[in-house]
């Protein structure tokens, strides 16, 4: 490996299951993982592609959608640095159920398909940890199609900004520069519009403030009863 390569150690220590492997089997994973580079824009794999490798974001963000025939894009989710992308194909051996799109320049480790299978018939320790990670993306999928039907925008972009400050003490939450409202819209099923109001709502009722670079959370209690948490 090139002295400016960056380690998948690092990385790969991230991913719960990978920790009941023994130095073979660590050696083995680290020998075929690889570095694969996006740019903007660029597709990493299409709905109903075949998984050939696991997918593991070193950095950049990326994002799951769901495409219709007339092009319309319903965001599922957004990965950073740290987040596995295709579990559930990778493992039950199914065709990707959403597409996946570089948000930035990015860089993914891709371990093969059948190496990580190989390495599940011979650790079966690893099956516990990798249910555990399935069910929370069950329950997180659940959790999209709750919002989509009960709640209106203004509450599910609530919970949105509230997801999305990294701990319970935060309140100004940066704006990923491609994070426009239209971005947003769609990963809320609604229209740029719909959000530009639900934003002035918000703002007008002193929960947020919206700057160009970041909104800042001024009433975290009152933004997660707008969100009906």
């Amino acid at each position: 490996m090139a002295s400016d390569t960056p380690d998948p150690a690092a990385d790969l220590r991230k991913i719960p299951w990978f920790s009941v492997l023994d130095q073979t089997g660590w050696n083995e994973l680290l020998g075929v993982t690889q570095l694969r580079s996006y740019q903007p824009g660029e597709i990493i794999f299409w709905e109903g592609d075949r998984p050939e490798a696991f997918y593991l974001v070193h950095q950049g963000w990326v994002k799951a959608v769901k495409l219709s025939a007339e092009g319309r894009e319903q965001i599922l989710d957004f990965m950073g640095p740290g987040q596995p992308l295709n579990v559930a194909p990778v493992f039950a051996e199914q065709a990707h159920p959403a597409t996946l799109i570089a948000q930035e320049a990015c860089e993914l480790w891709a371990i093969p398909q059948s190496t990580l299978l190989d390495l599940l018939d011979r650790y079966p320790h690893m099956a516990r940890l990798i249910i555990r990670t399935l069910a929370a993306r069950l329950l997180h999928t659940i959790s999209l199609i709750e919002d989509l039907s009960l709640r209106p925008v203004v509450s599910r972009l609530a919970k949105l900004l509230l997801m999305q400050l990294p701990d319970d003490q935060q309140t100004v939450l940066p704006r990923q520069r491609w994070a426009t409202q239209a971005e947003i819209a769609a990963r809320l099923g609604t229209v740029p519009d719909v959000v530009n109001r639900a934003l002035r709502s918000l703002a007008e009722e002193g929960l947020i403030r919206v700057t160009r670079h970041q909104i800042i959370i001024l009433d975290r209690a009152g933004l997660a009863a707008k969100a009906q948490f």
